[in-house]
């Protein structure tokens, strides 16, 4: 699946997460424990305490994507 327009970077939280974690707890992490802006022309990254699965989320238009 690709998100449609062009992504210009890539960062991947390497702690773990709680994959309980919606939207507004995984945008939040990009706040506070990044320190990027979670609307940016960017594709974040995380992965579950198994290191065996992804949750993407990015910024597109007006609203969050999450996969």
């Amino acid at each position: 699946m690709h998100p449609g327009p062009p992504i210009g970077d890539v960062y991947l939280y390497r702690s773990t997460i709680d994959f309980r974690k919606s939207i507004d707890g995984l945008a939040t992490l990009v706040e506070q424990s990044l320190g990027l802006n979670p609307f940016a022309d960017a594709l974040f990254l995380f992965i579950n305490r198994r290191r065996d699965k992804i949750k993407a989320l990015y910024w597109h238009r007006n609203g969050f994507c999450l996969w």
